[in-house]
């Protein structure tokens, strides 16, 4: 059996695939990358159908972090032109959501700048999730403000959060490579608090950054023990002003291939596309709805995203649906609170657009040790046996040719006078 039907056999028993084998995934040359689509979409539409949910994002304080994120344009120190604001008001974060909500979207994430939250700051979201709940029935609410201390992810889920999101964003081994201001321990400790306080836990991670193969799978393994609900996967969005500015590392079909290879390590869970899908994916948009069920509407929490109605036309022409408030996202298995993104017997949201944004007792996950299984493997028709492969693991892809044309700092919504992009 080949490397494609193996993992797609594995990804419909929710059976974990091997770390050569998600490496094999993302090795595969570009006259295969069909292949490695219509695979991840049989493993997607089995737990999925042809489902896209929209999410939508309110920044509720953009800008005057003092994180120094290497990829983040509101970063310490950022020299980016970004849009700086301190918090809207719940009646304008309202205001902001709905216009997310009227196009179409059934998650609204807020998210805030910063290291993490005050408890006032989280009185004063709390009184902003009350807002949007009471004028939007059946609205599902993601917090993304940091990290938190004890006790304030259950005040969020008092106060209706039903999500919280914090991405791991890389690999544990070339954390401190991006940020040297929090670690990767403070993130996952984060995720369990939002797990032990009864909220849906989201976190992902971004890739363009400079990273290898092997930090790539490093990282989507790590999330699969960490067990979310729903993993955004980001692609950087090199903002002039930032120190990732010159990384242009990504290229339509390497994005492809990280979002097969996400879909192969956590088949039943909401795999999102979030930030720079419209920088480097570009033209080949539709076909990642076929690895991923769920995507943001509009804009991010700092750039432009594609015109809403533009979003809505590519899932209806991709030929897909967008999901329903009154339909759950979730496999059953999952929805009830059973298995996680893992097997039966291993298994247990920025909201996940390039944000800083477990018990006290929980031990933090780690990242297993780096593979030194080879990254370059043989063709699927051939990989049979991907561990015999001869390329190492930490050879970086060629990138791609930079695209600042259609990095778009954002002008509209929330922290301005004018209309949002929903």
């Amino acid at each position: 059996m080949d490397l494609l039907n193996t993992l797609v056999d594995k990804g419909l028993r929710r059976e974990t695939p091997t770390r050569a084998e998600a490496l094999a995934v993302l090795a595969t040359s570009d006259d295969e990358l069909l292949d490695v689509v219509a695979a991840a979409g049989k493993v997607r539409r089995h737990w999925f159908g042809r489902r896209v949910k929209l999410n939508y994002l309110v920044n509720l304080k953009s800008g005057l972090c003092p994180e120094d994120c290497s990829y983040c344009s509101q970063r310490l120190g950022s020299t980016a032109g970004i849009l700086k604001y301190s918090w809207l008001k719940p009646d304008q974060a309202s205001e902001a959501a709905a216009a997310g909500l009227a196009g179409g979207a059934k998650r609204v994430c807020l998210v805030a700048s910063g290291r993490g939250p005050t408890d006032r700051d989280v009185d004063r979201v709390s009184e902003t999730i009350k807002a949007i709940k009471d004028q939007n029935e059946g609205v599902e609410v993601c917090a993304c403000l940091g990290l938190l201390s004890d006790g304030q992810a259950e005040r969020l889920r008092a106060a209706g959060a039903d999500a919280y999101n914090h991405n791991l964003n890389t690999s544990e081994a070339t954390y401190g490579d991006i940020t040297t201001t929090h670690t990767y321990a403070d993130r996952v400790d984060t995720v369990h608090k939002a797990h032990a306080a009864g909220l849906s836990a989201c976190s992902g991670l971004i890739a363009g950054m400079g990273e290898s193969d092997a930090d790539l799978v490093d990282v989507v393994f790590a999330l699969r023990e960490l067990d979310p609900d729903s993993v955004p996967v980001n692609f950087l969005i090199p903002f002039e002003g930032t120190p990732l500015a010159k990384e242009w590392n990504l290229t339509p079909q390497r994005c492809l291939r990280i979002l097969a290879m996400v879909r192969f390590v956590c088949p039943d869970v909401e795999v999102r596309i979030a930030g720079g899908r419209e920088v480097h994916l570009r033209t080949l948009q539709p076909l990642a709805l076929h690895l991923a069920n769920s995507i943001f509407l509009g804009d991010y929490l700092t750039s432009e995203g594609q015109a809403g109605k533009a979003d809505l036309e590519m899932i209806a022409d991709a030929g897909f649906e967008v999901e329903g408030a009154d339909e759950v996202t979730l496999p059953e298995h999952r929805a009830a609170g059973g298995g996680g993104c893992g097997s039966g017997a291993a298994g247990e949201g920025g909201c996940g657009a390039h944000g800083v944004c477990g018990t006290a007792d929980s031990a933090p996950a780690t990242t297993p040790a780096r593979a030194t299984t080879p990254a370059r493997a043989k063709t699927p028709a051939q990989a049979t046996a991907p561990d015999e492969a001869e390329t190492p693991a930490d050879t970086k892809p060629a990138g791609d040719t930079p695209r600042t044309d259609l990095v778009a700092v954002r002008r509209r919504g929330a922290g301005t006078d004018l209309a949002p992009n929903a």
